[in-house]
C-alpha cells in the first residue's frame, strides 16, 4: 500500500493538509498564519501523551514561543473557554493550535474567537443574527489538528459549549471560526482505543446521515454525505479491529471532515437529543449519537423512504430501501461494539420530560425531516433508553 497517494493539499472547505507524517508541518502552518507565539489547546488526557510534547518541541525548535492549555472537560464549558482566554493573554500568545478530539477543537475555536471580544461568550450563541456582534478583528488565527475521526470540528464554523449554570449545550457560531488551516495526519490517531474509535466513527456517520436526510436544498452537501457514509462503511470496522491500520485511520479522518462539511445542510433528532443528554449526563457525544441512530431512523421513516432507497443502492447493501439501511446500521453498531440502549451507558429515566422539552427547541431539531413535539421527543428518548426499536 502506497500511502503517498493520499498525501494531498485541499482547499475545500478550508486549507487542509492530508497525509501520514504531516504533523511535522505544524510550525510552518503557524507561521503561514502570522503566528510567532501559538497557544496549543488540548485536553488533559492527550496532554499526557508524547504527541503533544513532540508538537510543542517542533514549534519551539522552529523559534515559536508555544504555550500549552489543557483545562478542558470532555464536554467543554464556558468556564473552560474563559480560562483559556486568560491563559492566552497571560502568555502573550498570538494564535491557537486546537489539537485533539472534539472537545479540544471546540474549546480551541471558542478561545480563538473570544480573545478579542468585549461581549460575553453566550452573546454569540447561534440565534438570529448574533454572529454580527463578533468583532472579527479581535479573533486569533487558528490551526486545527484532529486526533479523532468523529466530530469534524476542524472544518466547522461553530463550537458546542456547555452552559453549566443552565445545564444546556449552546452552539457558538461565526463563519470565521472555521480554522484557516487543518492538518489531517492519521498517525496521530493510531493509539486511539477501539471503543473511542467506534464512538467517534459513528459520530462521523451520524453527521453524514442526518445531513443526507435533511429536507433543505443543498445537493452539494447531499453528495458529500453519501460518500462520507461509504467511507465509514468501508473503513470504520477496519479502524476498530486494527488500530494501526493507517489507511483506515486516514479514510476515517476524511469521512469525519466530510460529515462536518455536509451538515451545513442541517442535522436532526439524533443531535437534538444528544445535546441535552450530553449536557445533563455528561455522556460522550459520539456514543449518544451511535446509540440513538436506529431509533431516530425508525421515527423518521415516513419521511425518508426515498433517501434510504438511494442510500442502500449507493452502499450496495444486500437489502434495499429503509429496512436495508436500518439492518446495516444495526449490524455496524454491533460489529464495532456500540451498546443497544441508552440505559447501558448510564442514562436513567428521571428526566424524560425535560429531555423532550430541550430536544424540541435544540437548533438541530429545525432540520429533522419531521417536526417532533416535545412529547414525541420524550417518547423517542424513552424508546432509546429501554432499547425498544
Amino acid at each position: 500500500m502506497d500511502l503517498n497517494q493520499y498525501r494531498m493539499n485541499w482547499n475545500y472547505p478550508t486549507s487542509i493538509h492530508v497525509g501520514a507524517g504531516r504533523i511535522t508541518e505544524l510550525p510552518q502552518a503557524c507561521r503561514s498564519l502570522g503566528m510567532s507565539a501559538p497557544l496549543l489547546v488540548t485536553d488533559p488526557g492527550l496532554a499526557a501523551l508524547s504527541m503533544i510534547d513532540h508538537a510543542l518541541l517542533q514549534c519551539r525548535d522552529d523559534g515559536l514561543k508555544a504555550g500549552l492549555f489543557t483545562a478542558i472537560k470532555s464536554n467543554p464549558t464556558g468556564q473552560n473557554v474563559t480560562d483559556g482566554v486568560t491563559a492566552f493573554k497571560a502568555g502573550g500568545h498570538d494564535g491557537v493550535i486546537a489539537f485533539g478530539g472534539g472537545s479540544a477543537l471546540d474549546a480551541g475555536k471558542a478561545i480563538a474567537l473570544m480573545v478579542g471580544q468585549s461581549r460575553p461568550l453566550w452573546d454569540f450563541e447561534d440565534i438570529g443574527d448574533n454572529c454580527n456582534r463578533v468583532d472579527v478583528t479581535g479573533m486569533a488565527p487558528l490551526v486545527a489538528v484532529p486526533t479523532t475521526a468523529g466530530t469534524g470540528s476542524e472544518v466547522g464554523r461553530a463550537s458546542v459549549i456547555t452552559d453549566e449554570a443552565e445545564h444546556i449545550k449552546r452552539i457558538i457560531f461565526h463563519p470565521r471560526m472555521l480554522p484557516a488551516l487543518v492538518i489531517l495526519d492519521p498517525q496521530l490517531s493510531i493509539g486511539l482505543p477501539p471503543k473511542i474509535t467506534a464512538a467517534t466513527g459513528m459520530d462521523a456517520l451520524s453527521h453524514s446521515l442526518e445531513a443526507y436526510c435533511s429536507p433543505l436544498f443543498h445537493p452539494m452537501a447531499e453528495g458529500i454525505a453519501l460518500e462520507g457514509m461509504r467511507l465509514v462503511q468501508q473503513y470504520l470496522p477496519r479502524a476498530v479491529a486494527k488500530g494501526s491500520d493507517v489507511e483506515a485511520r486516514l479514510q476515517m479522518l476524511v469521512a469525519s471532515t466530510m460529515g462536518a462539511t455536509a451538515f451545513q445542510r442541517g442535522l436532526g433528532a439524533m443531535h437534538a437529543l444528544a445535546h441535552p443528554l450530553g449536557a445533563l449526563y455528561d455522556a460522550h457525544h459520539g456514543l449518544l449519537n451511535a446509540v440513538l441512530m436506529p431509533y431516530v431512523l425508525q421515527a423518521n421513516r415516513a419521511s425518508i423512504e426515498p433517501q434510504m432507497e438511494r442510500l442502500a443502492r449507493y452502499l450496495n447493501l444486500p437489502r434495499l430501501g429503509f429496512i436495508g439501511v436500518l439492518d446495516w446500521v444495526l449490524h455496524l453498531r454491533n460489529e464495532v461494539g456500540i451498546p443497544h440502549s441508552l440505559a447501558q451507558i448510564g442514562i436513567d429515566d428521571k428526566r424524560i420530560e425535560q429531555v423532550g422539552q430541550m430536544a424540541a427547541v435544540d437548533p438541530s431539531a429545525g432540520t429533522n425531516p419531521i417536526a417532533f413535539s416535545a412529547s414525541e421527543y420524550s417518547r423517542l428518548f424513552e424508546k432509546a433508553l429501554h432499547g425498544s426499536l
